[in-house]
């Protein structure tokens, strides 16, 4: 099973990949429900780096620790649980970056290890997290384009002051 979100954004790919890079100063504004995040080893969006966060879903606080996994820059960033009984159900999460005109598609996904029955039981959880990604997803959009604009705004006063 894939929990996906998708959303366009009106910016280049190397700018959602440095927001993820800049996670520690991103993560408590990218949705209200985020409670912590730390880098445990290695800093940054590279293959091996672990790092831990805390966030609310339905209610419930979920602590999580990571490794990335898989990463192709500005296009591709794929982490997991370090724990190997949790991978057992939960084999990947990744982000997506791909090219459109006028910006570029994030995507989100969770890849999930759920039959049928357990899918039934957990389905007010299931919905808690499609709308926690669909949050993050318009967030993400909102915080990367005003930087983007931002940056935007600063290259056209310096070219003006020179």
């Amino acid at each position: 099973m894939i929990l996906k979100d998708s959303i366009k954004v009106k910016a280049n790919p190397e700018a959602i990949f440095r927001f993820f890079e800049e996670m520690e100063s991103n993560y408590l504004h990218w949705h209200p429900d985020h409670v912590r995040f730390r880098w445990n080893s290695g800093r940054g969006v590279q293959e091996g780096n672990v790092f831990y966060f805390e966030e609310y879903i339905a209610g419930k606080l979920l602590k999580k620790r990571v490794v990335f996994t898989r990463v192709i820059p500005d296009q591709h960033i794929e982490f997991a649980p370090t724990f190997w009984l949790m991978r057992l159900f939960l084999p990947r999460m990744l982000f997506r970056v791909e090219p459109e005109p006028d910006g570029c598609r994030f995507i989100a996904e969770v890849h999930l290890r759920m039959g049928p029955l357990a899918q039934r039981a957990h389905k007010k959880e299931l919905e808690a997290v499609r709308e926690h990604m669909r949050v993050e997803g318009l967030n993400l959009k909102r915080i990367v384009e005003q930087q983007a604009q931002q940056a935007a705004a600063s290259t056209v006063e310096a070219a003006d002051n020179a």
